[in-house]
């Protein structure tokens, strides 16, 4: 499990603590921070002293999300790797239900907030008007398998994401690139409903203005015939970006 952090200062100690009481699964729970001077490492460390299951992991790639995510996947040991953030906004109690359906077959399993059962609770309007929209266009007219494919919390098969590489080197894209790829290799995603609920500590680190761009790359990139692997990677380029 790999959970992407920035200054999340002391209350990482209670996020870390729900999803330790409610991941029944044997697992691993990575803590990537960008620096040692993050204001997460020091509580992280303290907590992992109560759960061998924590590890802080450093992020040697740059700042910024996606680079975490990456460093997140190069360092997990697991066949499945589920990416959730340190804000507590995500439902631990779906994480073994998104790793169960990766070990039946998918390579994508998402929380869905936009699937029959599945709800936002506060966020700005804006985004999350923009991130349903482009959900349910993608569902709808790509059939990319999930109406939140630009939600991050996700489970992949790992084998998956080392075959495809990540591409995405800004903010939280990773998710939708993985998905979007998925479909063009027809490679089956799943998801499960999820109520997300708005942090109640800190301050987001997300800016749409700033990563737009890189979403509508994926967007665009979800529509269109059935790729190869090898095909991708020619249209795509070497994967990793700065620090592969």
């Amino acid at each position: 499990m790999v959970v992407t952090a920035r200054d999340e200062g002391e209350p990482i100690v209670d996020v870390l603590a729900r999803i330790g009481e409610a991941v029944t699964l044997p697992c691993e729970i990575l803590v990537v921070c960008d620096s040692p001077d993050d204001t997460t490492v020091p509580w992280a460390q303290k907590y992992a002293g109560t759960d061998q299951r924590v590890r802080v992991v450093l992020n040697p790639h740059g700042p910024g999300p996606a680079r975490a995510i990456r460093a997140g996947f190069e360092a997990a040991l697991a066949d499945v790797v589920v990416v959730t953030m340190a804000d507590g906004c995500d439902d631990p109690q779906q994480i073994d239900q998104l790793t169960r359906l990766v070990e039946r077959g998918v390579v994508v399993a998402a929380a869905s907030r936009y699937s029959k059962g599945g709800q936002q609770v506060g966020g700005p309007l804006l985004k999350g008007l923009m991130s349903r929209l482009a959900g349910a266009s993608l569902r709808v007219l790509a059939r990319v398998g999930t109406w939140d494919p630009t939600n991050s919390f996700k489970a992949y098969d790992r084998k998956f994401v080392q075959e495809v590489g990540i591409h995405s080197d800004k903010g939280f894209e990773v998710g939708l690139e993985l998905v979007a790829k998925a479909r063009r290799l027809r490679r089956p995603v799943a998801e499960v409903p999820t109520i997300w609920l708005d942090r109640t500590f800190g301050v987001s680190n997300f800016k749409v203005a700033n990563w737009l761009p890189a979403y509508l790359r994926w967007y665009r990139f979800a529509f269109g015939p059935k790729l190869t692997k090898e095909k991708m990677h020619e249209l795509l380029g070497p994967a990793g970006g700065p620090g592969k």
